[in-house]
């Protein structure tokens, strides 16, 4: 008994060692094939077959509406066996004509013992459709066995950028490069958005090549982030003909347009002149290629005093009213500095000197503050630093500190010349007196939509006040004298609505020489001017001939700005302009009717 016994335990004990290792073996089993099953079957891919990656389309960029700048469609790339063409020379000269392409580069891409190698890259999937049609017939004359027929060539799918409207907003949307990267623009400062994230397939490794049509995906790829812009398709349409028409009849170098609601800081167009089609970038140079409204810097000339009278102004130095005798000259330091146009010695108010834009008028008024009170405004209205727009390659403009200021500088400052800034910062700066005296940071994103159709709006922007309300206010109603039969931009108003605004024609730097030569004209101006809702800029450089910013940038801003206000539907919110005294006569006679008012009610 004792022997069986022994005997039993031994078979207990051997039963449930079996039992313990079928257990450990079906953990395992399930480890392997459930738990890591996917980790396995990478290693196998990788040990068995090459991967390769899955290109990702990229977002979209469109306006306000969702109509598409920019976009990724659908591409075939064309790739060969080369072991499978038994005559290249013959196939060359047949597939060369059909793909647009050299028989040279053909017969290059086909002839050797390569299993993969590529042909054409990113054709339109029609081109391959043509290309599979013209073999089928051509094969169709000879037996499946015969060395004439033409075999070889397989498709291999891919995306290209698109850009539907051409060269119409080019300049801030960009383009893409030949490895489907953005290059310039939101496309490049953007590219880690929009690029989405790329997938992956495996292929069958041929003698070191991919073997056509063996791939297999295994993980798939995720399209790019969209952006949304704050640019409407039909007002850029509008800003884009306008600029380009007047660059062309000034033989102006380029021109810029601006649309910015000033409350919120978005831009609704961004139109440059001349511009690009970003669908064929092959001979553009890189100059066409920048965005001049936020790298290129100029001196303001005549706008910039719209700084200078503000801070006189928020320094309760003068008033609207305020009287200057206004000479044609002023010697200051060692230089004489002069109005646009001669005249006799005058008595104006702030309102009057504004309106003729005299430049000793506002030499005086800068002289009221001091150099650094000067600068200081300047800074506060973004002078000299970014406006947070984003925009790739954006330019702090010039702005040199008071201690490196001489004699002539503050005289200089005062008039608008001396500095430099971009057609942003100008922009911004009216925007801040429509706003209040409130600067809102420009922005061109009003947010950004994922793969799911997620939309996310995009961060508020930041503000900072520069002037009282009470100052904006008093500025915008001399501002409106600007564009009066007094002023010198007459040619900017529209009829119905109250337009204000300022004109600036400005001698340019010419790096070549380190002189003056030529000008800058400008105009820039908002509306309705009693409640501002729009701001629009006009920069034009270097035009021939005619050069003042009332005669060429008016007609500009009028255009734009009157389908601005009839497409958002904008009514004139007070048709009675507010009468401002231009120079001494009419405030004297505005005093005296004040006056005998006045009597007549105290009695």
């Amino acid at each position: 008994m004792g022997n069986f016994a022994l005997a039993h335990n031994r078979i207990r004990i051997m039963v449930l060692l079996i039992a313990v290792v079928i257990l450990l073996f079906g953990v395992r089993l399930i480890q392997v094939q459930v738990i890591q099953a996917n980790d396995y079957r990478m290693r196998a891919v990788n040990e068995m077959e090459n991967t390769r990656s899955l290109p990702a389309p990229r977002g979209e960029i469109t306006d306000i509406n969702g109509v598409a700048f920019a976009r990724s469609v659908v591409a075939t790339s064309i790739v060969v066996d080369q072991t499978q063409i038994t005559n290249p020379s013959r196939v060359a000269n047949f597939v060369a004509p059909i793909l647009g392409l050299s028989v040279s580069e053909v017969t290059a891409s086909i002839t050797g013992k390569r299993k993969w190698n590529m042909v054409y890259q990113n054709a339109k999937p029609a081109l391959w459709q043509k290309l599979t049609a013209a073999i089928s017939t051509y094969n169709a004359k000879y037996s499946s066995m015969s060395p004439e027929r033409i075999i070889g060539f397989y498709p291999e799918r891919g995306y290209i950028r698109e850009y539907p409207s051409g060269s119409l907003i080019a300049s801030l949307v960009g383009f893409v490069n030949k490895e489907g990267k953005g290059a310039t623009g939101l496309e490049s400062s953007m590219n880690s958005v929009i690029s989405g994230v790329d997938g992956k397939y495996s292929y069958a490794n041929g003698y070191g090549a991919e073997i056509p049509g063996s791939q297999s995906e295994i993980s798939p790829a995720q399209t790019g982030t969209s952006v949304r812009l704050t640019i409407d398709r039909d007002i850029q349409w509008v800003a884009s003909k306008a600029i380009s028409d007047a660059v062309r009849a000034s033989n102006a170098i380029s021109g810029t347009v601006i649309v910015m609601d000033p409350k919120t800081g978005e831009i609704l167009a961004h139109a440059t002149a001349p511009t690009f089609d970003p669908n064929n970038t092959s001979k553009i140079s890189l100059v066409a290629m920048r965005n001049p409204s936020v790298q290129d810097v100029y001196e303001p000339g005549s706008t910039g005093k719209v700084m200078t009278v503000a801070a006189a102004i928020e320094e309760k130095r003068i008033t609207p009213n305020t009287v200057f005798t206004i000479p044609y000259t002023l010697k200051r330091s060692n230089k004489v500095f002069h109005d646009h146009e001669k005249h006799e010695t005058q008595r104006l108010t702030t309102s009057g000197l504004l309106a003729v834009s005299s430049n000793t008028g506002a030499i005086k008024i800068g002289e009221l503050l001091t150099n650094d009170t000067l600068y200081n405004y300047l800074s506060k209205f973004g002078v000299g630093s970014k406006t947070g727009s984003g925009l790739p390659g954006e330019s702090r403009g010039i702005l040199p500190k008071v201690a490196d200021w001489s004699g002539t500088t503050a005289p200089t400052v005062a008039f608008g010349q001396g500095y430099s800034l971009t057609s942003m910062q100008a922009t911004s700066i009216f925007a801040t007196i429509a706003n209040d005296g409130v600067r809102v940071s420009p922005t061109v994103i009003a947010g950004t939509t994922d793969s799911s159709g997620n939309f996310t709006p995009a961060a508020g922007r930041t503000s900072e006040r520069v002037v009282s309300v009470e100052t904006a206010k008093a500025m915008r109603i001399m501002m409106e004298s600007v564009v009066s039969g007094s002023g010198t931009a007459p040619t900017a108003a529209i009829p119905g609505y109250r337009v204000a605004g300022k004109t600036g024609t400005a001698m340019r730097i010419d790096d070549t020489c380190g002189c003056y030569r030529g000008y800058t004209a400008s105009f820039i101006g908002f509306a309705p001017a009693d409640k501002p809702a729009y701001v629009i800029s006009v920069t034009i450089q270097d035009p021939q001939g005619m050069h003042w910013g009332g005669t060429l940038g008016g007609p500009v801003f009028k255009k734009v700005m009157s389908f601005v206000l009839q497409s958002r539907h904008i009514a004139p919110t007070n048709s009675s302009i507010i009468p401002v005294a231009l120079n001494e006569k009419e405030l004297q006679k505005e005093l005296a009717v004040k006056k005998v008012t006045y009597a007549k009610t105290s009695g």
